[in-house]
């Protein structure tokens, strides 16, 4: 009998790729917001009653960082209250909970990266309620799988990648942030490593828990445009600009902050499931050259 496995938030980058990934090692049912509001309990538990699934995969969530600061009662709804909903079910089927968190349950102020058992301190609503999301799973005490990720981008969706793109086309200038710190980290890797994850997991060959999940290497939000602006223009891209000028934190005022530092260390993940990572700058140029429509 086929792995039945069930997705929720399956429109999003991350939702797009498992859809994908997870059809390689089982059924996969997935829904969107529209088909599965996660903010109406009935709905979710009748969903996860019809397909009475053996692993729940939450992409869902509420990742517009700037405007939770001022609605709060929705992000904390999707993000926290609706994810410790989804882990009671998740235990009362018996079923593995695979999450998404993220690196912004951090305050940043770390030199080096961030480990699984570095102590959390968000900065913003987004985070906090993220965070607060993982403590539900938690508290559940339901089998889970928690990735914590981070700088994610596909040809799917709105990401820095295709906004660098359009500002350099239509605009003469192009500052971007040269004092925040993370990891370009595709959608596609998040889930690949998902499906192979689940896998061990059911079959007791790694244990579940929370991870860090990114690609290899670390740069800057202006290293990372001015590699887009290159490997754009080497594909052909007609762009106003070809360059980035360097700006500060302080000098782009945002109504959430974020973490300087942003940066995981992804190096438990690889040993439990005995992995090796890909440079983030490989999926940026796969999908460069998709978006420009250039062969790889």
């Amino acid at each position: 009998m086929a792995l039945r496995i069930l997705i929720l938030g399956s429109n999003g980058q991350v939702g797009w790729e498992l859809q994908r990934a997870l059809a390689s090692i089982g059924e996969v049912t997935a829904h969107d917001r529209s088909r599965c509001d996660l903010t109406r309990p009935n709905v979710l538990r009748e969903a996860v009653a019809s397909i009475k699934p053996q692993v729940i995969v939450n992409a869902s969530a509420y990742t517009a960082v700037d405007r939770a600061e001022s609605d709060s009662a929705n992000a904390y709804a999707l993000n926290a209250t609706a994810v410790g909903m989804v882990a009671e079910l998740a235990l009362e089927n018996r079923a593995l909970l695979v999450h998404y968190s993220t690196n912004y349950v951090f305050d940043g102020s770390k030199t080096s990266a961030y480990l699984e058992a570095d102590a959390p301190n968000p900065l913003s609503i987004y985070g906090a309620s993220k965070l607060r999301g993982e403590q539900a799973i938690l508290q559940s005490e339901c089998d889970h799988l928690i990735f914590r990720v981070g700088w994610v981008f596909s040809c799917r969706g709105g990401n820095f990648i295709k906004t660098i793109l359009h500002t350099a086309a239509e605009q003469h200038s192009l500052r971007v942030i040269t004092d925040q710190h993370g990891t370009p980290t595709s959608a596609e890797l998040i889930a690949d490593v998902t499906a192979y994850a689940i896998r061990d997991v059911l079959a007791r060959r790694a244990t579940g828990g929370l991870y860090h999940l990114a690609a290899d290497g670390e740069t800057s939000w202006h290293e990372y445009a001015n590699f887009i602006l290159e490997q754009a223009q080497m594909l052909g891209a007609r762009l106003v600009v070809s360059s980035a000028h360097p700006i500060s934190t302080a000098d782009y005022p945002t109504a959430a902050a974020r973490p300087l530092n942003g940066c995981l260390d992804t190096s438990k993940l690889r040993k439990a499931f005995n992995l090796v990572l890909p440079d983030w700058r490989i999926a940026v140029c796969r999908t460069l050259a998709e978006l420009l429509g250039s062969n790889p």
